[in-house]
């Protein structure tokens, strides 16, 4: 690169992070466009919307009617964001919780009151008719009117079924006979509505007749019946775009809902993290990127600086794309912004080390620059891409925070990469093609005496069996007590959700550092969500379910502390947050990644067994953060599902460094060559990478640690056991289980 070119590059890089760091502090435009003010927060870190519904009718409806329900209404309050809540509350009402908006007047126009819905059928032209067409609306479509009372139509037959016979209401796209595409809905009926709605579109189909679609006391759609539908599957046409056709899916799978609700009560509701949480979160990671800056300028010098820039144009870019790709962040979603920085320094630490390799051979700095990212290349390239396969599957598979986590977790993978094989090379060129070119700020790898890791592998693999089989003493332990085998959470179990209204309206941190000390010592649990409702002085706390006991000490608290009257407390017992279907798809995200992971490395090494002990090693490291969960008895609650999820991107990026050296050391391997000095010297090559990678992922957990609220800590502690055990068996149990698959269980080869 020549002077000028290099002068070209560093002022363009200087223009980027000073025009991307402009956008994330003021935006760009009226509307503030990648500004990080407007990057849309979960209820964890900026609250929203809370509408509570009540079940209709005199009888409380059925514990399985009312999960049914909640389980519908989570797929429909998606359409708002991922990270909508939903639970029950007391024995027959339901609170939805949805983040980022303020205005629940318009969620409440807009979702409307989730009713009954009903498939009407229309008699023909003989006087009798159920429905006539009395105008348009404004949107243009026709409108029409019920000549009769529900109860009429029920009576007499013409009801052909209700929404609870609708399996599924999918909105989507098809091509018609000219080849446009047309926006439909298509539907699934369950058995008994697949045979109703059979009869009823035979006949329709004989007299040329309509079925409308009623919902809430109005028609949703009035579509002509062109086939008799025998099969439960329909398809509705007739929509001008998707949003339109996306919004009757919704109204028909709400429509489905087994229990009538009515509107209780709706609040704007603030962060359940608070905003001390939220600041001193903020202030951790830059102290965090801070010191991992410092450290990579003093250990690695000229690539350290050059590396440092690139992660300052990463962060910028993270901000802004959050706003621009419209990604909801959360406590989880923040996990993943550290993983991906972690890995975008991992990445050059790998490269580093090789540069710094070359030149210990006797390379030019700048033919080591360029052998160095060449060999670091599919190392990096396969770390990434089995963590972003994970991030992929979970973000197609997962829901809630799980699709949180995932959205982050990709969007730092591709950002990271491009960071590290682009612009932290373009910048040593520069920095290079400026004068410094002397090898001293280079760094030269240095001969070590090589340690034996292998020869201690018996010792490193019962150490990790003694660990885990203590998790799981410690689980049955408790078990036998009578008590959860895991210190399950509100969001895992459910609790109790206590409403007080004080005296004076208190400010978010003041409750946090004055009033929720006192309830953690009641529960002896740090995972205590406090909430404030906008323009009151009430402030919901949601903590495990409370003792008799426990709830007289609470409002005792609250009497003699704050001066709250008894009547102004008011205690549910609420249900789980993190429901049956969250966490089977939880599990079936993970299982998937996993299996897609082994085949990539299978594929990719061309060998299974690298696959298998990556696999194996990455169970290990879950199974050891699960025991110490266990024992330590830390909250389980959402943050776990976060935990687990970046350990296992974590994990299984830093084995793939280790085996991308056993790979290519193997490609030189005479027959007479010790295959376990081999294998040892591939992993003290890699060993700096993974003691300093591991240390900068640890410093940024290890600050939001030392910074955080009691939430926070309760996230971040499970996440530096996992990080030091994901360094620790990638060095001590990786290689070791490769190489007894290779030479003891598995023949060897000729």
């Amino acid at each position: 690169m020549k002077k000028r070119n290099a002068i070209i590059t560093l002022i363009v890089l200087a223009i980027l992070i000073g025009g991307f760091g402009y956008m994330t502090i003021f935006g760009v435009g009226a509307e503030k466009t990648g500004s990080a003010r407007d990057i849309k927060l979960g209820l964890d870190l900026a609250g929203g919307v809370s509408i509570t519904y009540q079940a209709v009718g005199e009888e409380k409806p059925s514990s399985t009617d009312m999960s049914d329900t909640i389980e519908k209404l989570k797929k429909r309050v998606e359409n708002y964001s991922t990270e909508s809540q939903v639970y029950q509350e007391g024995d027959d009402r339901i609170n939805i919780e949805i983040p980022g908006v303020t205005d629940a007047n318009a969620i409440l126009e807009e979702l409307g009151k989730p009713g009954s819905l009903y498939f009407i059928k229309h008699l023909g032209p003989d006087g009798s008719e159920n429905y006539a067409l009395t105008g348009y609306k404004e949107n243009g479509k026709p409108d029409y009117e019920l000549s009769k009372s529900i109860e009429e139509l029920t009576a007499d037959g013409s009801i052909v079924c209700s929404g609870s016979d609708v399996k599924t209401a999918e909105a989507g796209g098809q091509k018609d006979n000219m080849g446009n595409t047309e926006y439909v809905v298509a539907l699934t009926l369950n058995e008994s509505g697949t045979q109703k709605f059979a009869d009823a579109t035979t006949e329709a189909v004989a007299t040329h007749d309509t079925i409308m679609i009623y919902y809430d006391g109005d028609d949703v759609s009035v579509p002509a019946v062109n086939a008799a539908i025998v099969d439960g599957n329909a398809v509705i046409t007739g929509m001008n775009s998707f949003e339109e056709a996306e919004q009757l899916a919704s109204t028909i799978r709400i429509g489905g809902l087994k229990v009538e609700l009515e509107e209780l009560r709706s609040n704007v509701v603030g962060a359940q993290l608070g905003s001390e949480a939220i600041a001193k979160s903020l202030v951790a990671g830059a102290i965090g990127l801070g010191i991992v800056i410092v450290f990579m300028i003093c250990v690695y010098f000229i690539p350290g600086l050059a590396a440092s820039l690139a992660l300052m144009l990463y962060t910028v870019l993270m901000m802004v794309c959050l706003d621009l790709f419209d990604i909801t962040l959360t406590l989880p979603g923040i996990a993943g912004i550290i993983l991906s920085i972690g890995m975008a320094v991992d990445a050059n630490v790998i490269t580093f080390a090789r540069i710094r390799e070359e030149i210990a051979t006797g390379k030019t700095v700048k033919s080591a620059m360029q052998i160095g990212y060449q060999k670091a290349l599919s190392a990096i390239i396969d770390g990434n891409v089995t963590t972003l396969i994970a991030g992929v599957v979970l973000l197609i598979f997962g829901s809630g925070s799980i699709k949180g986590f995932a959205q982050t977790l990709i969007l730092g993978i591709v950002l990271s990469m491009i960071t590290a094989l682009f612009v932290t090379k373009y910048i040593m060129q520069a920095l290079f093609a400026l004068g410094i070119q002397n090898e001293k700020w280079y760094g030269k790898a240095k001969d070590r005496k090589d340690i034996d890791f292998l020869g201690k592998k018996h010792i490193f693999i019962a150490i990790s069996v003694a660990v885990i089989l203590a998790g799981f003493v410690g689980m049955a332990f408790h078990g036998a007590k009578g008590e959860h085998t895991l210190n399950f959470s509100l969001e895992f179990l459910g609790g109790t959700s206590s409403n007080v209204t004080f005296n004076e309206d208190m400010s978010l941190a003041d409750i946090d550092s004055k009033v929720v000390p006192y309830i953690e010592k009641i529960t002896g649990d740090g995972n205590v969500q406090s909430t404030k409702v906008a323009g009151t002085n009430e402030v919901i706390f949601k903590t495990r379910s409370l003792t008799v006991s426990e709830r007289e000490e609470f409002n005792k608290v609250m009497e003699e502390q704050f001066g709250v009257a008894e009547e102004n407390i008011q205690a549910e017992t609420i249900s789980a947050t993190i429901g049956k279907e969250m966490k089977k798809d939880a599990v079936i995200s993970i299982i998937v990644a996993i299996v897609l992971m082994l085949l990539y490395i299978w594929v990719r090494f061309k060998d299974l067994r690298f696959g298998a002990s990556s696999v194996i090693c990455l169970m290990h490291d879950v199974l050891v953060v699960l025991a110490f969960y266990a024992i330590a008895r830390v909250s389980v609650g959402s943050s776990f599902i976060a935990c687990m999820l970046t350990l296992v991107g974590y994990s299984i990026n830093a084995t793939i460094v280790i085996f991308d050296r056993i790979r290519e050391a193997l490609k030189s391997l005479r027959k007479n060559d010790d295959l376990q000095a081999v294998v040892n010297k591939c992993v003290n090559q890699t060993l700096s990478r993974s003691i300093f990678t591991s240390l900068t992922t640890f410093i940024m957990v290890a600050v939001l640690y030392i910074n955080g609220v009691s939430s926070i800590k309760e996230f971040a502690l499970p996440l530096m056991i996992g990080i030091i055990c994901g360094a620790y068996s990638s060095v001590c149990i990786a290689s070791a289980l490769w190489y007894i698959l290779r030479t003891k269980i598995v023949k060897k080869e000729s």
